[in-house]
């Protein structure tokens, strides 16, 4: 933009000094060559411009008028067209400003009618607001999106205490990795917490109280720094965890750079006593150039962002579908919350409806002795009921009656209870030996965990009828009841309580397994059919279509695939929870060396659910929804929450709902070729016989050379189908043709009927010479 006074200083103040009009006109300096530069002389009269000014902004012509220029006084566009400043023209007259035009329509639109610019533009036309001073324009662009929202995110970003400074820290540090590798990307641990929270295994309310309130001393004993790069936090704002690597990933993005992050499990680094560092940490992978990849090659593949797989909460453990997105903890207290909350609802509904009923029969009585003894009686009664029923109800909605009393468990334990005192299987008595001789180690401490687990068997024989949800609370709170006593009173070491509570988990459990697993008053076992029978009609899928980093040729990655699959199918079989999990670990672990054997290379989790998902697809688990409801109601919640058990778990969980919403852009297929392959009209999976591998199964290959034989049936009934609609279709084209040349005859030429006429003689009536021929020849018998 070129702004050149066009006034010489006031020769008659004293120094030479400016008014101030003068100072605030000369607020820019010229970007281009000024008037006297250009060997043009300065007019001393102010410049005169017309009614309709034409604009030359960066090479873009536009035509306004000067009143619209001028529309805000304050703005630099009128200090500019005020005839102050001298404006060089081009060679068509135009006035011209050094300045890039494209976005100065908008500000034009804005100056005319108050228009503002759609959202994409938002930002640029924000840039240009700024450069020509226009206030009003910056007020309104500033309460629009993506600048609303930006203004908000900079004052959370603001609340975060060297956040500019730790973001340039992550970028050197992968550009120093990256150089010192020679690669092109680099990866870097980074932990984002936003409290200091150190807990125990096992949630301890006791032991997690302290953290509010600790002493200089003990302070110091909670503060270190986990072994990552660069760490995030704590801060003070609403905002969470994944808001602020949301902020992160957007403004590394906004320099250029390909980011890529994951959670990678928690720090476990131990403080004091019970307490443990749980800071999630994250590595992030930084890419500073991409492969240059063939359009075949580039295939959009399975991508989950392993935040997602944690706790929604922001605490760090892993979250589980079935817990709307919570770990254990977190989903206990929000279902503790929201049971509080209807249970004081229902408690005041009851008392608002024993009040009404209390007023309702005060208002209907004359006086004190008018009603009869009769009933009087009757209306005690009624109101004893209601009384008894209202009782009922605070006592069911109460919270000891989901738990019951310890002295209604003990009376209920010395009953003889039919399931204990029947004869146990091989496998209940083998691992009640074996939970015996384990608490043997422990003495006095074995005795009362051995006495409350055979308390809690007989209290859940009398909780059979109680829904499956109530029946693992109790079991949760069970968990967490003996994981406190034990630390608290008993002093055990938090190691030993792990292998504890695994011992009680497998002992109550392969009891109650028949109970529970699987109930008739769910819907597990219709979600098990459903889910099967989806797998089943997915049995086409292959892996390139999942873009799987698996080479099945391989005998050894072969190898693993089945070990997989045995592993996912061999989970039904288990009654612990713990063994279950154990299958999926195993299974997961497979999948992860075979990804490796074929890279020669570590795997990534990008690589690791589309492997997973394959192998569900193709080994389809029997009753996979209740083994994974089983799981997720019985299983000590500590081993769902972290740990390698927890992430393989919560994998599975998204593999399987990823199978249940699969569809053609999940495959990188067309809709169509996504509907021929499941209504089983063809399939993608051809192989040609010379293909083959000598050590294939012969029923594999004749399976296949039976499909290709249906495959070619299909073709040829579709087109026999599709020409006998043709010659059907001829057939009736022939026909009408013929019935309209015939109309068309008819009417050309009609017929005619015309009167008989008189009949005719005979032939040989007038032939008069009859009698003149000869007789007619007789036939002769010869002898001879």
């Amino acid at each position: 933009m070129v702004v050149v006074t066009g006034r010489e200083p006031d020769s008659r103040r004293p120094d030479g000094a400016m008014s101030s009009s003068d100072a605030e006109d000369d607020f820019l300096e010229p970007a281009t060559p000024t008037a006297t530069q250009a060997g043009h002389a300065l007019p001393l009269l102010p410049q005169e411009f017309p009614e309709v000014v034409p604009l030359n902004i960066g090479g873009a012509h536009f035509t306004t008028r000067l009143s619209t220029l001028r529309r805000y006084e304050d703005t630099m566009l009128a200090a500019m067209f005020s005839g102050r400043h001298y404006i060089p023209t081009d060679a068509e007259g135009r006035y011209f400003i050094d300045r890039d035009g494209t976005h100065f329509g908008d500000v034009l639109n804005f100056l005319r009618s108050g228009d503002l610019p759609p959202r994409e533009r938002v930002r640029a036309v924000y840039k240009e607001a700024q450069y020509y001073a226009i206030g009003p324009l910056l007020e309104q662009l500033e309460n629009m999106q993506p600048l609303k929202g930006e203004k908000v995110r900079q004052a959370f970003l603001g609340l975060m205490p060297y956040y500019k400074d730790h973001l340039e820290r992550i970028v050197e540090i992968a550009r120093l990795r990256a150089v010192q590798r020679k690669a092109r990307f680099a990866k870097l641990k980074v932990c984002v917490f936003k409290e200091e929270m150190p807990i125990t295994p096992y949630e301890c309310p006791l032991l997690n109280s302290l953290r509010f309130e600790r002493s200089e001393s003990d302070g110091q004993l909670f503060e270190h720094h986990c072994e990552v790069d660069v760490s995030f936090g704590p801060w003070e704002a609403v905002a969470d965890v994944y808001d602020l690597l949301h902020c992160l990933v957007t403004d590394l993005s906004a320099q250029g750079l390909v980011v890529d992050h994951q959670c990678i499990g928690v720090c476990d680094k131990h403080l004091i006593n019970h307490y443990y560092c749980k800071r999630p940490i994250y590595e992030f992978k930084i890419t500073w150039c991409r492969k240059k990849m063939s359009l075949k090659s580039e295939r959009r593949g399975i991508h989950v962002d392993q935040s997602e797989l944690l706790c929604k909460k922001g605490c760090g453990y892993y979250g589980n579908p079935a817990w709307q997105g919570f770990c254990s903890k977190c989903w206990r207290e929000e279902y503790h919350k929201a049971r509080q909350k209807q249970i004081q609802e229902d408690w005041e509904l009851a008392e608002r409806l024993q009040r009404e009923e209390e007023e309702a029969f005060a208002s209907s009585q004359s006086g004190p002795g008018a009603q009869s003894l009769t009933f009087s009686k009757f209306e005690e009664k009624k109101t004893n009921e209601k009384t008894r029923k209202v009782t009922t109800v605070k006592k069911f909605f109460s919270a000891s009656s989901r738990v019951g009393s310890k002295k209604a468990e003990i009376q209920e334990a010395k009953a003889p209870s039919p399931s204990i005192n029947r004869q146990a299987s091989i496998e209940t008595d083998r691992v009640s030996k074996e939970f015996i001789e384990f608490l043997k180690t422990f003495h006095k401490t074995g005795q009362e965990i051995y006495k409350q687990t055979k308390m809690f068997l007989e209290t859940m024989h009398y909780k059979r009828d109680l829904s499956i949800e109530e029946q693992s609370e109790c079991t949760q709170d069970f968990y967490q009841n003996v994981a406190e006593r034990m630390q608290t009173r008993g002093k055990v070491p938090s190691e030993r309580v792990e292998k504890i509570m695994d011992q009680i988990e497998k002992y109550i459990m392969t009891r109650l397994y028949k109970y529970v697993f699987c109930p008739e008053t769910t819907d597990d076992e219709k979600k098990d059919l459903a889910i099967q029978k989806r797998i089943r009609a997915l049995h086409w899928v292959t892996p390139q279509m999942l873009c799987v980093p698996v080479n099945e040729e391989i005998s050894e990655v072969s190898d693993m695939v089945v070990k997989a699959i045995t592993d996912i199918i061999e989970m039904d079989s288990k009654r612990v929870p713990r063994d279950k999990l154990a299958c999926i670990t195993k299974c997961s672990k497979h999948i992860f060396n075979a990804i490796k054997i074929t890279k020669n290379e570590p795997a990534s989790a990008d690589d690791f659910l589309p492997t997973l998902i394959y192998i569900v697809l193709k080994g389809n688990p029997p009753r996979l929804q209740s083994n994974i409801q089983y799981i997720t109601r019985f299983c000590n919640p500590s081993r769902l929450m972290a740990g390698e058990d927890g992430y393989y778990f919560t994998n599975l969980c998204c593999a399987v709902a990823f199978i249940e919403k699969l569809d053609a852009q999940s495959l990188n297929l067309s809709q169509e070729d996504f509907d021929r392959y499941m209504s089983g009209q063809t399939s993608p999976r051809k192989q040609e016989s010379e293909n083959w591998s000598p050590d294939a199964c012969l029923g594999v290959k004749q399976m296949y050379k039976n499909l290709d034989l249906l495959s070619q049936l299909n073709e040829r009934q579709e087109r026999i189908m599709s020409e006998a609609k043709k010659l059907e279709k001829d057939l009736i084209e022939w026909t009408d043709g013929i019935a309209k040349e015939v109309q068309d005859i008819v009417e050309k030429y009609p017929l005619e009927i015309k009167a008989p006429n008189q009949s005719l003689a005979a032939i040989d009536s007038e032939n008069v010479e009859n009698d003149k021929l000869p007789p007619p020849l007789q036939p002769q018998v010869y002898a001879g």
